[in-house]
């Protein structure tokens, strides 16, 4: 796509095959969630087989959306994917809300919380590198060393992807498979030599036991009130399942995208899916579910309490014994690392092609004489840096979670808003299943919001009243373009 205007210097390059496309999806989908959310899922379902229900609802869920992805990644083949969407199917307000939430929350808030989580775990094989330690001090603001590294990785990512996207893409390709290769030794090792006996007997005796684990011991679950516990459950599942949408944003960048990004889609989701169910089980193998939070080994602590949550740890255990902590961090850094990446180099498309549309500032719109948004691409790492400091990060995502299923609606809707709208238009790739698929999708996530709504009311509105915010933004940026 050539970007008009004077200051456009060069076009997009492509560059990116089918499996360079997977490894953004894969890779962005898979950061430090799999080694830590599993814990509280534990406790919150309390049985080894809603466990897995858990993820599973998640892996259907997000294939299935992945699969309806498709038809709007072939239909619509440019740089912005999901803004891009929106924007054409319901009108240009729609495509500016959704690509101010992933400018202000579900882009930079992500590549912040994983960036802070790659420091962390750097502190665990250098422990200089820690909260307490603040580096520097001025009112309010305190910047520890871990600020410093995070802050650091963002920055060394964001200067790495201003140098071409043959560049971005080796290191994607190369962290990915790195980490895929990890997750399945993780499985065999758990699976195969790890695997506790007695974990495995105990977990089998309570596998549809379901209890909500609490302060004053477990509380059983059943009926709608089970169904209700997987539901908030799924809140951390569908995070760390997330992002797989991102090689839409460069599609650009992509050859034959029309091709490439739908199977793309549908590979890179269906091979994190079952990672993430075989890894789960692999902890199964090797931890008791169940456990106490004052016990004393990792045995007792079992997958609820695990120190810190850091379940993936936990069970390595009894295959690395003391040095599984290190040999976790190292795993978790190269982890984060890659996925930030991913993150990175496809989040700045998003504001670049709002740029183009006049929506963001004009400068963010024009490449640099790499082929790349570098403009974007500084913009976005400079705030992500901010909101690292901030240490909002966490509770915005929080609270975005909502939003995000609600854009994802819109965009799955928007299928058959094409349909109608577009019928006579060529399609390289229909959404598989069409339309009893996405109909089933629509369905589920909007019962997952209306529970989220009851049952955690703090992970809808705030979400909504950010996404609101950017209503008379949309309409002062119009004024400015029209002026």
């Amino acid at each position: 796509m050539k970007i008009p205007g004077p200051q456009a210097s060069s076009s997009f390059q492509k560059r990116l095959g089918l499996f360079d496309s997977t490894a953004i999806v894969a890779g962005s989908m898979i950061g430090s969630g799999i080694f830590i959310v599993s814990s509280d899922i534990a406790r919150t379902v309390g049985a080894p087989g809603w466990l897995l229900v858990t993820w599973l609802a998640t892996a259907v869920l997000t294939v299935f959306a992945a699969m309806t992805y498709g038809e709007l990644a072939s239909l619509f083949p440019h740089t912005g994917g999901q803004y891009v969407y929106l924007r054409k199917a319901y009108n240009p307000l729609v495509g500016f809300l959704y690509g101010w939430a992933s400018l202000l929350v579900i882009q930079t808030g992500t590549i912040a919380a994983v960036a802070m989580a790659f420091a962390k775990f750097t502190g665990v094989l250098f422990p200089w590198i820690a909260e307490k330690n603040i580096g520097f001090e001025w009112g309010f603001l305190k910047i520890s060393t871990v600020h410093l590294v995070a802050i650091s990785s963002i920055l060394m990512l964001t200067w790495i992807n201003t140098l071409g996207i043959s560049t971005g893409k080796f290191i994607q390709n190369i962290f990915t498979s790195t980490k895929v290769f990890v997750l399945l030794g993780m499985i065999v090792a758990g699976i195969f030599i790890t695997s506790n006996l007695e974990a495995v007997k105990v977990n089998k005796e309570v596998f549809w036991d379901a209890a909500k684990a609490g302060p004053n011991g477990s509380v059983s679950l059943a009926g709608f009130a089970l169904v209700a516990g997987i539901v908030t459950a799924m809140v951390g599942s569908l995070f760390s399942s997330d992002a797989w949408n991102n090689i839409t944003f460069a599609s650009d960048e992509v050859i034959r995208p029309q091709r490439n990004i739908p199977l793309s889609l549908i590979f890179g989701t269906l091979i994190v899916s079952v990672l993430y169910l075989l890894v789960n089980m692999a902890y199964m193998q090797s931890l008791p579910l169940r456990g106490t939070a004052d016990g004393l080994t990792v045995a007792e602590k079992g997958m609820q309490y695990a120190t810190d949550d850091r379940i993936g740890t936990a069970a390595m255990h009894g295959l690395l014994g003391e040095n599984a902590a290190l040999v976790m961090a190292v795993l978790i850094m190269i982890s984060t690392f890659g996925c930030n990446n991913g993150l990175i180099l496809s989040g700045a498309r998003i504001y670049f092609a709002m740029a183009v549309d006049g929506l963001f500032f004009k400068k963010a719109g024009v490449l640099n004489a790499r082929g790349v948004p570098g403009r974007a691409l500084v913009f976005q790492g400079v705030y992500a840096s901010l909101l690292c400091l901030s240490g909002t990060y966490s509770n915005l995502l929080d609270y975005v979670i909502f939003t995000v299923l609600l854009f994802y609606i819109l965009s799955i809707v928007s299928v058959f808003i094409f349909r109608k709208k577009m019928p006579e238009e060529h399609r390289a790739f229909k959404a598989v299943g069409y339309p009893v698929i996405p109909v089933i999708y629509v369905i589920a996530v909007i019962f997952i919001m209306v529970i989220l709504s009851v049952y955690k009311p703090l992970y809808t509105w705030p979400g909504l009243i950010i996404v609101a915010l950017g209503v008379p933004v949309f309409f002062i940026w119009q004024r400015k373009r029209s002026a």
